[in-house]
Order: structure tokens, then sequence, then C-alpha cells
């Protein structure tokens, strides 16, 4: 046990209750829709594909710092529709992404299960360089730095646009 994965759960569980927040009086019916304003549709980061985006990566960190991958498994085509790069489709008919439920429990499911089993990783294991490679290992130079990242930072950016989509649906504060 080290003492950096330590340092990284009680931020990251603050990630995991922002998101817990922000699903307060959301419905399957507008999950995956994109706002309209005036009329306009704005092609906008809806909840759908943040916490599909977001669940996708708690298997990634399982990787990198050689955890069990427990409930994290990314299931089959969810990389298609919610790896980076991806486009967030319009969903009216909710047929494109998974039902609300299976996206926002994989997504908390998985970062309860990395947070869990941060403080037993060793800073040996945070201090080893990043395996992922290109421009993340550029940006992010060790697996401590990626995780803390996908823990706490990419959460938290990807989270703020759900809580501005809320309020284009007219919802108010999550917290």
């Amino acid at each position: 046990m080290g003492n950096l994965g330590k340092v990284l759960a009680a931020p990251g569980q603050f990630s995991i209750n922002y998101g817990q927040a922000l699903l307060k009086d959301l419905e399957q019916d507008n999950f995956a829709r994109h706002p309209l304003i005036d009329g306009k549709r704005i092609a906008t980061n809806h909840p759908a594909w943040v916490y599909g985006h977001l669940a996708i990566y708690s298997s990634t960190m399982c990787g990198m710092l050689g955890i069990d991958v427990g409930p994290t498994a990314r299931p089959d085509g969810w990389d298609e529709l919610f790896k980076n790069g991806t486009e967030c489709r319009d969903d009216p008919a909710n047929t494109i992404y998974p039902a609300m439920n299976a996206l926002t429990s994989h997504f908390m499911n998985g970062y309860k299960h990395v947070i869990a089993h941060l403080p037993e990783v060793s800073d040996d294991v945070l201090l080893k360089p990043n395996p992922a490679g290109g421009r993340f290992t550029e940006m992010l130079p060790t697996v401590g730095n990626a995780v803390a990242f996908l823990v706490i930072g990419h959460p938290q950016m990807h989270l703020g646009q759900a809580s501005t989509w809320r309020r284009t649906f007219g919802l108010g504060p999550a917290m």
C-alpha cells in the first residue's frame, strides 16, 4: 500500500457524488436529447453520452492500476458509441444509446470499484510510466498522473457539460 492512491480516492469520490447529484429529475425521455434553444438544436454532449463516455474509462484505470476489472468491463458496442472523438447524437427514439439506468449504473459501479481499490495501490505502481502512449502519455507521463485525470479531472469536465445540459432543459441546480 502507498499514499498516492489514498490521496486520489477522496476527490474521486466527489466525482461519483457529483455524478449522482446530477441525475436528480432526469428522465429516460430526454436523457439522450440535444436541447433546443429558440427552435434551434444545440449539438452539445447530453447525459447519455457523458455517462457512457465516462463509464468506459473505469476499465482503463483498472488495467493501469493492475486491479481486477470487476464491474468495469466494457459492454459490447460501447467503445463505438463513447470513445474519445465519437459524436454525441440526438436520440429522440431512444434507439442509439443504452438505457439511462444501464449507463449511469455502469459509471457509478465502475468508479466506485476503482476508488475502493485506489488506497491499496502502491506508490510504485502510480509512479510507473503511463502505458497509453501518444499524446495522453506526453501530457500525463505516469500512471498516477493518468489516473488522477481519469478519476477527477475528466469526470468533472464532462459532468460540467451535463450540468449545463440540465439548465437548458429547465432543471435547477443539482447541488
